[in-house]
């Protein structure tokens, strides 16, 4: 079995946290929530074994992949709202609280069949799905569902407008294009900045929170 190689682990804002420990890790991802680099760090670290524990139960790479993703999700949004206090000795080993988080996905989700799956992760890192799932909540709805019917479905844009249309939304074909780029502006903006500068190569000087 192959691991996936994660290139965002070189990224030099990644590998400066290298040397934090999980409970530090933890602890900035919770402090700073609009930096992503925390995230990031936690998911390179613990992704090798996550991965392993996960492929070993999935039927097929394709839902590995994609049952890896989702795992990643449901652990990024448990960090969000864990309180430390009260977790303070199950993250005391924080490898061991992601391997139960691992264990219950593979027990509780139920993975569509591999023709249903629109995820590939060679092209969207877990940190990334979880910064844009992000981003995509805070558009405008019927922006949201635009961008969605587009990038995920790769609905043209004379569909998406037929769509709309029978929604009652009065959008021609040619319109959808400029409302598309404009989503995707919004939802670039909408990112953190060092996840922009981790997984879309923008240059961005940013100082790490002390």
């Amino acid at each position: 079995m192959q691991i996936p190689n994660f290139p965002e682990s070189n990224h030099p804002l990644v590998r400066s946290l290298f040397n934090q420990s999980d409970q530090e890790l933890v602890t900035l991802f919770q402090r700073h929530p609009d930096s992503g680099k925390y995230f990031t760090a936690i998911f390179c670290r613990y992704s090798p074994i996550v991965y392993t524990l996960i492929r070993h139960s999935a039927r097929s790479p394709v839902q590995a992949d994609y049952l890896f993703a989702l795992t990643w999700r449901q652990i990024y949004h448990v960090l969000v709202g864990l309180n430390l206090e009260t977790q303070s000795n199950e993250l005391a080993n924080l490898q061991n609280w992601l391997i139960n988080q691992t264990a219950f996905s593979i027990n509780q989700i139920e993975l569509p069949p591999v023709e249903s799956i629109h995820y590939s992760l060679k092209t969207t890192s877990p940190p990334l799905w979880c910064y844009v799932e992000q981003a995509l909540e805070q558009l405008p709805p019927t922006l949201r569902l635009m961008v969605l019917m587009s990038q995920t479905f790769h609905w043209s844009e004379t569909r998406i407008a037929a769509y709309l249309q029978a929604e009652g939304e009065a959008i021609a074909p040619g319109e959808v294009a400029i409302f598309l780029q404009e989503g995707y502006r919004m939802l670039e903006e909408k990112l953190p900045t060092d996840i922009r500068a981790i997984y879309l190569g923008e240059n961005i000087l940013q100082s790490s929170p002390a």
